[in-house]
């Protein structure tokens, strides 16, 4: 037991034993009325597991496997292939037990090949496979899958949860822990169990005494994780919160996002291209598209960590500019024509006209540079575009 993590050594091994999750782990909730059903129809449908990092995805995985009385095999798809998921598939097809459930952690990273080949096997009943993502799986698990799965979703572990969990490893390791330690273990575990776990396992390792305190969390932890999966849904959700902030004028909130892109290591690059957009979109003064653009320079020439200052002051402007979307919305307005009726003949009095033969057709004819007559296509004569607020 001396080196098994402390996650793995404390961790449930039934429902009862289980912290959080109580919609699907409670009396009425679907993991306990499935298995309840299960003794009946022996049914077992197989499912998606979709939730934050450290919330009891595996754990519950292998519980259920436990319940069912099945040959549990565990798989990460980071590094997993299809034919290692096969091979087991094949093994086991005559077990008088059922088929093995299979836990796919991280099913994301399987490509779409990859989840087509387990798809015959779910659908034959051949396997239960549970598969765990922090992505969305709308988006993420093909469409086929996904209708022949459950999704359950799991959600972030409360300070109440978090606190359970925190004693229940400080009872495995002989530890008390000061009160102000704890809040800020849980703080900083960001609902994650396992983080906070081996947080605490890593003080007990630097620390001879049996109580923790701040200090002793702060240096285990070094600094808090806040990494984001940069092609994920919390990536696409944390730079929304950022743009929307701006457009609202709501500086602290806008800053508040910069700064969790950049302590989770953001390219500056990419948040100084989103500023130059946004600059464009929905600010009302030109100088705005300066600022950003003199932003983008200056992130292309000092990088991190100083031109975290520029990303900042770049923000602060933005956020406090007055804003004014109409630009942006006339040329959508217009986009939509274009879409609507294609290549509309431009009015003759406004094309060009190289040749003998074109202004002989009337080509540029009458032209005069300033004037207030209409100068759209005949089928959108009189349409209006920009509205100035």
């Amino acid at each position: 037991m001396k080196n098994i993590p402390l996650p793995e050594k404390i961790r449930p091994k039934t429902l009862s034993e289980f912290i959080g999750q109580k919609h699907l782990v409670g009396k009425d909730g679907i993991i306990t009325r499935l298995l309840t059903s299960q003794k009946t129809n022996n049914q077992f449908p197989s499912l998606i597991l979709w939730g934050p990092p450290g919330s009891g995805k595996t754990t519950l995985a292998r519980i259920i496997a436990s319940h069912l009385k099945r040959d549990f095999y565990e798989f990460s798809a980071v590094n997993a292939k299809t034919k290692d998921i096969e091979k087991i598939i094949s093994h086991q097809s005559a077990s008088p037990i059922g088929g093995p459930l299979i836990f796919l952690d991280e099913i994301h990273r399987f490509n779409k090949a990859q989840q087509d080949k387990l798809l015959p096997h779910v659908e034959k009943g051949n396997i239960i496979l549970i598969g765990a993502t922090t992505e969305n799986p709308s988006f993420e698990v093909i469409n086929p899958l996904l209708s022949r799965s459950r999704v359950l979703v799991l959600k972030e572990l409360s300070e109440k949860d978090l606190t359970k969990i925190a004693q229940r490893g400080l009872k495995k390791l002989n530890l008390k822990i000061k009160i102000d330690a704890l809040k800020f273990l849980i703080e900083s575990s960001n609902g994650d169990a396992r983080i906070l776990l081996n947080t605490l396992e890593i003080a007990k390792s630097l620390t001879t005494s049996y109580l923790l305190h701040t200090a002793d969390i702060e240096t285990a932890l070094q600094r808090r994780h806040l990494a984001f999966d940069r092609q994920g849904e919390e990536f696409y959700n944390i730079i929304s919160s950022y743009i929307k902030s701006m457009r609202a004028s709501n500086v602290d909130a806008a800053l508040y996002y910069l700064a969790r892109m950049v302590e989770a290591g953001q390219d500056p690059l990419y948040i100084a291209r989103r500023m130059v957009v946004f600059a464009s979109e929905d600010v009302a003064s030109p100088t705005a598209l300066v600022v950003a653009n003199a932003v983008f320079q200056a992130c292309q020439q000092v990088g991190y960590p100083e031109c975290q200052e520029n990303l900042a002051a770049g923000t602060v402007y933005l956020a406090q500019a007055k804003k004014d979307r109409s630009a942006y919305e006339a040329f959508m307005r217009a986009m939509e024509d274009v879409r609507k009726y294609g290549n509309l003949p431009t009015p003759l009095k406004i094309r060009n006209a190289p040749t003998k033969l074109m202004k002989d057709l009337g080509y540029g004819k009458n032209y005069k540079p300033y004037t207030d007559k209409d100068l759209l296509p005949e089928k959108l004569r009189g349409k209006k575009y920009y509205r100035k607020k």
